[in-house]
């Protein structure tokens, strides 16, 4: 981290904090000032005070867009890469073409491979302009160093369940029980979570997570969201997210996985649902109440909406606007490869126009403020996710001269409908530049898609082994195209 002072200078156009309005704004021939990881100044360059006119400039921005560094608030680092080519097409179909309960844990990432897994998606991360993130893995080997060397701000969170799941006949699914209830695994989660807290980098924070709602017991629920309270730190859980756990959780309870959770006392503001899509209003999972909506929002629990998932498998949120205009907070994540979060801030927009069939339904402030301070919202964080005096110094620098944000009107509605990430130049976290000119500098993100590669092929040539049925790659994932000589 630079301990003196220094400039981005004669930015072209900034997207500032306006702490009157509660809102972004557009700041044209902007001045930011930095020094030790924190905005000392940010604002119109003729307002620039005389005592930082005559610091040193480490970037002339005049053709530039700062805008702050995006909130990923829902991802899967050290798996999803693994899956890339795999899961376009891929879903059981006596399971609602879920692939969670078949065909996730027959090409899931081993120890081996799960550090290059992680390189690359947080370079993706890196590369589209997130520069924190929630990272949802079960405890690996490194784990906290890898966080650390990758330069993103990343809160980690350790998944844990009392019970493990498996379908055997690809239409039922069953669950295991740990004898315990789950509550080791819980306690070795909260020693990481407490590990990343105090890591010397101090760009690693934590969340409680209990892995899914239909996976844990009402006890571990109950306990990881006191100790998350004990905390004072956010939890998370995957609930609603298939139509397998909405009718799980209905048969042993006779509640919907929301009011479920409602029962127990584990929604508040803190609180976060991965996903929320299948609510007893939706019509894959249509129930006698209609209330889940509600429920969330008299509660503030925010929604962290991963839309590129399950437009893979033909379902939607139903839709980022209605639950906005609820009053939910929601936050977005990329949870599955790839780790490009512009897709998932252009999909949510589209979708959510679609189902209510007019532009007006989801706006681009509504995506951009979704990933930026309301995702940081999410983590309890009002220095994240914004640029004013006093917040961290966690931007991005877009190339507005690159030909696909040209002509540009309005340079977020080009950087996400039009240009994607290609023209993100430059990263910074804490200050520190982690990305130029278009090249991760904290890890070798080329060496890691090579070693993946390699990890991918051999957990391929090994699918046979974990499938119920003994298939092979070749047969749970025809090619596009047949191969001719």
């Amino acid at each position: 981290m630079r301990s003196a002072p220094y400039r981005i200078s004669q930015i072209k156009q900034a997207i500032l904090w306006d702490k009157a309005k509660n809102s972004h704004c557009y700041v044209p021939d902007a001045e930011l000032v930095i020094q030790l990881g924190k905005v000392l100044y940010a604002g119109p360059r003729k307002h620039l005070p005389a005592a930082y006119a005559e610091l040193p400039v480490a970037v002339d921005a005049r053709d530039f867009l700062l805008m702050p560094g995006m909130v990923d608030v829902h991802s899967h680092p050290a798996t999803e890469p693994m899956s890339r080519g795999m899961f376009d097409e891929l879903g059981s179909p006596g399971l609602f073409y879920s692939s969670l309960y078949e065909y996730m844990p027959v090409f899931r990432s081993d120890a081996a491979s799960k550090p290059d897994c992680a390189r690359v998606a947080y370079s993706e991360m890196l590369l589209s302009g997130v520069t924190t993130v929630v990272d949802l893995s079960t405890p690996w080997s490194d784990w906290l160093d890898v966080a650390a060397q990758s330069g993103l701000r990343v809160c980690l969170g350790p998944m844990f369940r009392s019970a493990a799941w498996k379908t055997t006949n690809g239409y039922t699914v069953d669950y295991t029980w740990a004898e315990d209830g789950g509550r080791r695994s819980m306690e070795e989660a909260l020693a990481m979570v407490d590990a990343a807290s105090s890591h010397t980098s101090g760009r690693l924070s934590g969340m409680i997570v209990p892995a899914q709602v239909d996976t844990c017991s009402a006890e571990i629920l109950k306990a990881s969201f006191k100790a998350a309270e004990i905390r004072n730190i956010p939890w998370q859980t995957h609930a609603a997210q298939s139509i397998v756990e909405f009718q799980e959780i209905t048969h042993r309870h006779g509640l919907t996985p929301i009011q479920w959770l409602d029962s127990l006392g584990v929604l508040a503001q803190r609180s976060i649902i991965g996903h929320g899509i299948f609510l007893d209003d939706h019509p894959s999972t249509p129930w006698h109440t209609k209330k889940d909506l509600d429920i969330l929002a008299q509660h503030d629990t925010a929604i962290a909406h991963c839309p590129t998932v399950f437009a893979r498998r033909g379902y939607v949120l139903r839709d980022f606007g209605r639950y906005k205009r609820a009053g939910l907070r929601l936050g977005i994540g990329t949870d599955t490869y790839p780790h490009t979060i512009l897709d998932d801030l252009r999909l949510a927009a589209y979708l959510g126009r679609i189902q209510e069939q007019t532009p007006e339904a989801v706006s681009t402030k509504d995506v951009f403020d979704a990933v930026t301070h309301v995702g940081a919202s999410l983590l309890g964080r009002t220095d994240i996710g914004r640029i004013e005096q006093g917040s961290c110094a966690d931007f991005v620098l877009v190339d507005m001269t690159h030909p696909m944000m040209r002509p540009s009107l309005d340079p977020i509605r080009s950087l996400i409908f039009s240009c994607d990430d290609r023209a993100i130049h430059s990263v910074y976290v804490d200050g520190c530049k982690v990305v130029e000119k278009g090249r991760v500098l904290t890890m070798d993100y080329e060496k890691a898609t090579a070693n993946l590669v390699k990890e991918q092929a051999r957990i391929a040539g090994s699918v046979s082994q974990r499938d119920r049925l003994g298939r092979s790659v070749e047969d749970l994932i025809p090619s596009t195209y047949p191969t001719c000589y």
